[in-house]
């Protein structure tokens, strides 16, 4: 097999794992296939090291996590000051902190596992930056409070306040999700 009809196959093999990966951190799909491309670029250049399969995978998760962070980061300081209006915006209006709203213990029984998928990729990316990130970090990269601080640069205990948000946003979202879906079904 030539080295290119080598490199396309061993692309389609991982191209799931990588572009899921960037779309869990970075919540928007064309920034999740301009990173995967980046990684399938770096993958080839090392394709004779990757070639045989052995550690690939880990290898292609990494470079995707670290592309996407470095992406995040690169533009962090714009994205900040956009929430730090929205913020002070919101803080005027009075407008309450979110209410601890978690989602019961059956929510997704009765539906499939490609729905519960769908639903989950699609409230991490209603999810702030600075919330999906660590949250991402800590439940599919299974990052460690501290790594995710210094991975991130920030406290740890701004770490533990953003994935607890998170998951109240999450689960207030999921939850809304799974109520509209019940009210179409009636």
């Amino acid at each position: 097999m030539s080295d290119h009809a080598a490199f396309t196959t061993f692309m389609r093999s991982y191209q799931d794992m990588v572009y899921t990966t960037a779309i869990r951190l970075l919540g928007n799909p064309a920034q999740a296939e301009d990173i995967s491309q980046e990684v399938f670029l770096k993958a080839y250049q090392h394709f004779d090291d990757l070639e045989d399969g052995v550690g690939a995978g880990g290898w292609l998760k990494t470079v995707a996590t670290n592309l996407s962070l470095n992406h995040i980061q690169r533009y962090r300081k714009r994205w900040s000051f956009f929430s730090e209006l929205i913020h002070r915006d919101s803080d005027a209006e009075g407008d309450a902190p979110p209410v601890d709203f978690p989602a019961p213990e059956n929510f997704f029984n009765e539906f499939d596992s490609a729905e519960r998928r769908e639903w989950v990729q699609e409230a991490l990316a209603k999810l702030p930056d600075k919330q999906r990130v660590p949250l991402v970090l800590y439940h599919f990269d299974e990052l460690s409070y501290e790594e995710i601080a210094d991975r991130l640069g920030v406290s740890l205990a701004k770490v533990k306040t953003d994935i607890m948000r998170a998951r109240q946003a999450l689960a207030q979202h999921l939850s809304r999700t799974a109520d509209d879906r019940r009210q179409l079904s009636n």
